[in-house]
């Protein structure tokens, strides 16, 4: 007889606890225990709870492989769910046998959990891992099934409500409960203040600034002082909510005719637009995505407009982003001039709303929700359903795709859904998002993914003061360097990547399911060697952290000042200059009540159960050797945070969208 000692850790979210009976069999190369009934007691596994137990065996069961959980029923109480984060076994030689899960159990049901050493299916896998991996990745598919219902958007997971999400997917309580008391805390301010209710236009703009005292914010309150300004209209571009979408001109386009005449205001007269083409300080803003997007019909009842601008700026010798023309449509002619900062002031500023007003369509639509939300979700779906809990990937990966599937949900249901926000408040509501997103699909490419690539491609790796471009590449050089470490400890050489069937059914699925098997996007479809898996796993980790960060957290600094990124307008663009006042650009701004809902919408608090950056509370990784590859990428983050840190406090409007001590791990709002 032979004695094991057991160490079972209970969750730490509300109602982790559990009070059934609890059974464990330890299954090892040399066979398998009985089924042991752990003592119940009441204090065994509350939550929070590290508990120690001992079973005896009749034999040494050799290296130990997986332990197998059972939940029953004990005496009269129900089952309830169970939130278990590890077994630890000691066996009676004295080895360490971690089993990490971190998941809930519902029950009556039996569990197996792998032993933690990252493992890569191959023949000479043990047989009864084999079958664990099989069995388990058959469960997930059951679960985590494509809803396909949709064509021509990356698939999302089949379930309307958050409810229909399996609990290990779903917010922690403590995170459910935060979110909807800083929710309520928003409606209930803006409904007091009577702002929920009044369907009038604005009469005067600076009223505006009563709506944003829901949430200090220093950076929107600076926004609001200088929101006129072709300095930081520009500079937008380069820090703003969306620093992604400028590309440097190489030549000025055919149905956008500016004119030396037209800029030569801007330019002064010791250049030419032409000279500043070739020497590379132009740059296009181009929402061509928007053009024959239906608008939004209703919106208290009024008809809601949609332009396709074009916006020309110029690296001036400031080192300013400015612009220099705006056209308001695609096709030229009488009916859509070219706006310059020579004209009359409202001319001018209307003309910049607009191109904000597009802006604000496609950076929540395009870039933050399709480019960050949707795939991310179908990289979740994909590695629950074709990477076990063992695989080094799934290890690497499952911290940033956390509570990804449940924000989704509701995305899809309070934003763009059916009497979301964008039907009910967005000149793109009412059918706009979806013809968006299959516009946009065509634009979602590997280069596009992947911080270098497209830096390069927009040609804009030398331009000054792009500090999303230099924080980004700071992290992205980390995170490469960290997954390198990674996928190098695990895979000695190329052929174990191509051999792996689990990595390469994973890879497939998101093709196939993500990006809906299109080739010319240059999204790998299979991986062959280290280098191509290294730059995947830096894509996956960087979109669905980082990335997301620089579009999501920057919105209440630079949307809360409605006028600079305003949902809707209720006016027609202008086809013509020397019309437009004041009046008429207050009567073209969203709706006081439309505008209280806006805000809302994008008030998010801190909420509770937040995971920053390059944090791994649940310890998945058991080897040591990982482990130490782990503390050195939080090492790098810590460095890269102080001198993010350090530059910003010099700085009148500072970028901390990408300080790793702000950036959550996964996307979770």
């Amino acid at each position: 007889m032979v004695t094991y000692k057991i160490k079972i850790a209970t969750g730490t979210d509300l109602s982790a606890g559990t009070c059934v009976q609890v059974s464990i069999v330890l299954v090892g190369e040399e066979g398998e225990s009985a089924k042991h009934q752990l003592p119940h007691k009441w204090s065994n596994f509350i939550r929070g709870a590290v508990t120690d137990f001992e079973v005896d065996t009749e034999k040494d069961l050799g290296e130990l492989l997986l332990v197998r959980l059972s939940i029953e029923k004990y005496r009269t109480f129900n089952v309830d769910n169970w939130q278990c984060r590890y077994v630890d076994v000691t066996s009676p030689s004295g080895q360490l046998y971690q089993f990490p899960f971190y998941k809930w159990i519902c029950g009556p049901t039996t569990v197996e959990i792998p032993e933690g050493k990252g493992v890569i299916l191959s023949g000479n896998t043990p047989p009864v891992l084999q079958q664990q991996r099989k069995e388990e990745l058959e469960r997930q598919r059951s679960t985590h099934k494509w809803n396909v219902s949709v064509e021509g958007i990356p698939r999302y997971i089949d379930a309307d409500t958050v409810e229909e999400l399996p609990i290990n997917d779903q917010y922690s309580y403590l995170k459910k409960s935060s979110e909807t008391s800083l929710k309520l805390t928003a409606n209930y301010d803006m409904k007091t203040e009577g702002f929920t209710t009044c369907k009038e236009s604005w009469t005067d703009i600076e009223d505006i600034r009563f709506m944003i005292s829901i949430q200090n914010s220093k950076i929107s309150d600076v926004v609001a002082k200088i929101w006129k300004e072709d300095y930081f209209f520009g500079s937008q571009y380069l820090n703003g909510v969306n620093p992604v979408i400028i590309k440097k001109c190489s030549k000025i386009p055919e149905n956008f005719p500016v004119g030396d005449n037209m800029v030569a205001a801007s330019l002064g007269t010791t250049t030419s637009l032409q000279k500043e083409v070739e020497d590379g300080n132009i740059f296009l803003a181009d929402y061509n995505i928007l053009e024959g997007v239906p608008a939004n019909e209703s919106v208290n009842g009024k008809q809601q407009y949609i332009a396709a601008p074009m916006c020309l700026l110029w690296k001036n010798p400031q080192d300013q982003l400015v612009p220099i023309a705006i056209q308001l449509a695609q096709t030229p002619g009488e009916n859509a001039p070219i706006f310059l900062p020579s004209d009359s002031e409202a001319d001018w500023l209307l003309a910049k709303i607009w191109v904000r007003n597009s802006e604000y369509q496609v950076h929540k639509v395009v870039t933050h929700y399709l480019c960050t939300h949707s795939i991310a979700e179908a990289f979740n779906i994909a590695t629950t359903r074709q990477l076990p809990m063992s695989h080094p990937v799934y290890k690497l990966i499952t911290p940033h795709l956390r509570y990804t599937l449940e924000v989704n949900i509701i995305a899809r249901a309070e934003g763009m859904g059916p009497h979301g926000f964008f039907d009910e408040g967005a000149s793109s509501g009412k059918g706009g998002v979806m013809i968006m997103l299959r516009k946009a699909m065509d634009g979602v490419t590997y280069t596009s993914l992947c911080l270098p690539d497209d830096i390069q491609a927009r040609g804009v790796d030398s331009i000054p003061n792009y500090l999303y471009r230099d924080d980004g590449m700071k992290i992205w050089l980390a995170v490469e360097s960290f997954v390198s470490n990674i996928v190098h400890y695990y895979y000695k050489s190329d052929e174990a990547v191509s051999a792996d069937p689990e990595l390469q059914a994973w890879v497939a699925e998101i093709f196939k399911e993500g990006f809906l098997e299109n080739k010319s996007s240059g999204i790998p479809s299979l991986l062959e060697t280290t280098a191509s898996l290294i730059k995947y796993l830096t894509m996956v980790i960087f979109t669905c952290s980082a990335h997301h960060a620089a579009l999501h957290d920057s919105e209440w600094d630079f949307y809360s000042w409605m006028p600079n990124g305003p949902s809707s307008l209720k006016c027609p663009p202008p086809t013509a200059k020397g019309i437009s006042t004041m009046q008429s650009i207050l009567d073209a701004l969203p709706d006081v009540n439309i505008t209280a809902a806006f805000i809302v919408s994008l008030f998010t608090g801190v909420p509770e159960d937040v995971i920053l950056f390059g944090d791994y509370p649940d310890v998945r990784f058991t080897e040591k050797i990982p482990q130490k590859f782990i503390k050195d990428f939080q090492n790098k983050l810590t460095e890269i945070s102080k001198s993010i840190n350090e530059r910003n406090k010099s700085m009148d409007l500072p970028y901390p969208y990408l300080d790793p001590k702000k950036i959550e791990n996964s996307i979770t709002a």
